[in-house]
């Protein structure tokens, strides 16, 4: 079983001036997936402390899967992707194009999402929005690939060209 964990990145949330609704239906969504849900945690909106969280759920927590939400946005203080960025050795550009994709058929809104997504160690990381109808539109297109991924990751599998049962109908033609 895959371990994720879920970062809520909110100034108002790590202050409890709100209540974080977003972090448990994305750990709901990943318990559904399968994933053992092994950490939520809140930060504020600051960069280093959102780096160092990052960096403890891969490091210390051993999460393979981190997804963090909120601070995906236009405002000043909006630095998840910035922090995303600074800790990763390597982009994954392809998740949050789908994600602003699918969800470019729900609102126009979806291409102001600055969400990054990358690799750090052994665990992938994904930004998603903070609001949980966001949260669930954004994950729910993307969450069955990322357990390829991950074990691709890992080195629990070799091939992708095996997996045709996942494919696409284009995949499935060739």
């Amino acid at each position: 079983m895959l371990k994720a964990s879920v970062i809520t990145v909110s100034d108002k949330g790590f202050r409890g001036e709100r209540e974080d609704t977003a972090s448990p239906l994305a750990a709901d969504m990943l318990r559904g997936a399968g994933y053992e849900v092994i950490a939520r945690t809140i930060v504020p909106d600051e960069q280093p402390l959102i780096e160092a969280e990052l960096r403890r759920h891969a490091d210390e927590i051993g999460a393979s899967l981190i997804l963090t939400s909120g601070g995906t946005g236009f405002s000043k203080r909006d630095v998840t992707p910035e922090a995303t960025i600074a800790v990763c050795e390597r982009m994954v550009p392809g998740i949050p194009e789908a994600m602003r994709a699918h969800c470019l058929n729900i609102t126009n809104r979806a291409m102001l999402s600055r969400a990054a997504a990358g690799i750090y160690h052994d665990s992938l990381i994904v930004n998603l929005p903070g609001s949980p109808k966001a949260v669930r539109e954004n994950l729910e297109p993307v969450l069955p690939a990322l357990e390829h991924g991950l074990q691709m990751l890992l080195g629990t599998k070799s091939e992708c060209a095996s997996e045709l049962n996942n494919a696409g109908p284009a995949e499935k033609e060739q």
